[in-house]
């Protein structure tokens, strides 16, 4: 018999702060949007979206990767040993090399991204995944290098190049040589139009800065997962210069594909399946996709 099968929802007020909870810490997760408490499994279970109102929670880059091949060994990572070095010797409270340190502890990983040969319903394409726990997915000379690698492999290989973007922006420790990777890797996706090799974008909560204005918003087909935070500089900045009051919903998908940056919005459940047809459909002459695959 399983005793945690029937765990019922633990009944927390949400304004209740005199009481502390008695909670076990990761059995159960709160929703930000609903307020609803939510049994960890449950919603790992569902894809880190909500039951009640859907809303997306950000997702660790081993289940992204896993929501969008086909199998445990349809996913082979590449560049895994390439990792930060402090190039400019950033000087600052806590050293950058510190900060490294302490990300890599914390997620594994040795930079806010996993790149590798993906299948997915068969086809074969080049994937590139951020993890926004590692220094909040910023992007710096490897995290360029790495996307760059997913494009020129895209292009060699003759498969599509799928990016999937999470991050706060450029690295600020890295300067000039972090918003120099904007142009490498712009670059690189103009190589791949000019052969006719599909680029998509898949946008996911928070894509900013330096990352938003290059390569996550320059795919053949941009999608988006629902509330996604996207867009260059902060509301509170652009409301500082611009000195007016911003929309409701300002930098969130829905807001920009209403107004023509994104293609499609869409479910998590479903970015597989919508993944799938995209790449068929722009890569079967390039790809050299067949009906069998």
């Amino acid at each position: 018999m399983s005793w945690f099968d029937d765990l019922k929802t633990p009944r927390i007020k949400p304004n209740d702060t005199k009481r502390p909870s008695k909670v076990p810490e990761g059995l159960w997760t709160k929703c930000p949007q609903c307020e609803e408490i939510l049994q960890a499994k449950v919603l790992k279970e569902n894809l880190s979206v909500c039951p009640e109102c859907a809303h997306h929670f950000r997702m660790p880059v081993s289940e992204r990767i896993r929501s969008l091949i086909d199998s445990e060994d349809a996913f082979e990572e590449y560049a895994k040993d390439l990792g930060s070095n402090d190039p400019l010797q950033f000087d600052d409270l806590k050293s950058y090399k510190d900060r490294l340190k302490s990300a890599e502890a914390t997620t594994g990983l040795r930079d806010a991204c996993v790149v590798g040969r993906a299948e997915l319903g068969g086809l074969p394409y080049h994937l590139a995944v951020f993890e926004f726990k590692f220094m909040g997915g910023s992007m710096g000379v490897v995290i360029g290098e790495k996307v760059t690698l997913v494009l020129e492999k895209a292009l060699q290989d003759c498969l599509p190049a799928v990016v999937v973007s999470a991050s706060g922006g450029a690295r600020m420790q890295e300067g000039i040589l972090s918003l120099m990777q904007m142009a490498k890797t712009s670059a690189a996706i103009d190589r791949l139009r000019e052969k006719g090799i599909p680029y998509i974008s898949i946008l996911t909560d928070p894509t900013t800065g330096g990352v938003a204005a290059s390569f996550a918003m320059l795919g053949d087909i941009i999608l988006a997962e629902p509330g996604a935070l996207i867009g260059f500089a902060g509301p509170r900045v652009i409301q500082q210069t611009i000195r007016q009051t911003l929309p409701d919903g300002f930098q969130r998908s829905e807001f920009l594909l209403d107004h023509g940056f994104l293609d499609r919005i869409v479910a998590r459940k479903d970015l597989a399946s919508e993944l799938k047809e995209w790449m068929w459909r722009l890569g079967r002459r390039t790809c050299h996709f067949t009906k069998g695959d």
